[in-house]
């Protein structure tokens, strides 16, 4: 080998070891943006609190008592995507996969879903609203054993769940904006539009009810946020237009034209998580509830 060639075995090394640590750079940018996906830390709080003001007296005693437990745990699934490779898939639903809106083409029925488009297909494509239906009949179960302590950490993780449906970036496969060239709108919208103007995003959820059917229920909650998809996406277009960056001038184009979709899901999901605990506990045969 002549002095300072290196020989062409050593370039070839050279070269695959660059290409291996791009790879990996790539493996964990891709990592990091798979956990930004879903409404922020501050949005799941924010969710699982308020819905303790939605239940009805008969029950609000136990919850009210609870809610520093509520918010505390509010964001345990998104922890449980640290240790467990098939709880990402529980948390978003991509319809535009199956179509076009009302997504005709997907059952309701998780059988008839799978039967249709083989479960490798569904998991692939997500699972959250017959997650939402089973951790709601886990809530039913532990309020029907007295099993109070499994109870709470229940309601806070179905409160997530139930957040997750009102999240209309959980519901296409644009997730992130990624295909249109908008990468980062998940956490833009689901997280730092929430922690920047939250103090702006009145908190009045509508009182809780019954639900006849949680699967169901939470498949109508899923089509109803993602019919503000492309909202969202031309909000956060024009928010960025003349702009070299996502700064003051960004959020503040964002949230004016955003912020009320932020706020209205928002107190929507805190309904609906209201609605599921009391709904958990009827199933039960309405137990008496202790005092905390």
């Amino acid at each position: 080998m002549l002095m300072g060639f290196p020989s062409r075995r050593f370039r070839s090394d050279s070269f695959r070891a660059k290409l291996s640590t791009c790879a990996l750079l790539a493996l964990i940018v891709v990592a990091m943006a798979e956990e930004g996906r879903a409404w922020g830390p501050t949005a799941h709080r924010t969710v699982n609190s308020s819905a303790v003001d939605t239940l009805p007296p008969e029950i609000r005693h136990f919850f009210e008592a609870n809610r520093r437990i509520l918010v505390e745990h509010a964001n345990d699934p998104d922890e449980w995507m640290k240790k467990d490779p098939y709880e990402r898939k529980r948390h978003y639903l991509y319809l535009d996969k199956y179509g076009m809106f009302p997504y005709l083409d997907l059952p309701h029925s998780f059988k008839d879903a799978t039967f249709k488009h083989g479960t490798r297909r569904i998991n692939r494509d997500g699972l959250l609203p017959w997650h939402v239906g089973e951790y709601s009949l886990r809530l039913t179960n532990a309020f029907k054993e007295q099993k109070w302590e499994e109870a709470k950490l229940a309601a806070a993780a179905l409160g997530h769940y139930v957040a997750d449906t009102r999240d209309p970036l959980n519901t296409t496969s644009n997730y992130d904006g990624q295909l249109v060239a908008q990468s980062g709108l998940e956490a833009r919208f689901g997280a730092t539009l929430i922690d920047r103007f939250q103090g702006f995003m009145m908190m009045r959820p509508a009182p809780a009810t019954k639900i006849d059917d949680p699967t169901e229920y939470a498949f109508q909650a899923v089509l109803e946020s993602n019919t503000w998809v492309n909202q969202i996406l031309l909000a956060d277009w024009r928010a960025r237009e003349g702009l070299s960056s996502y700064n003051d001038d960004y959020y503040d184009r964002f949230h004016a034209a955003a912020g009320y979709i932020a706020a209205r899901e928002l107190n929507n999901a805190a309904h609906d998580a209201g609605s599921y605990w009391y709904t958990a506990w009827l199933n039960a045969g309405r137990p008496p509830l202790p005092g905390r």
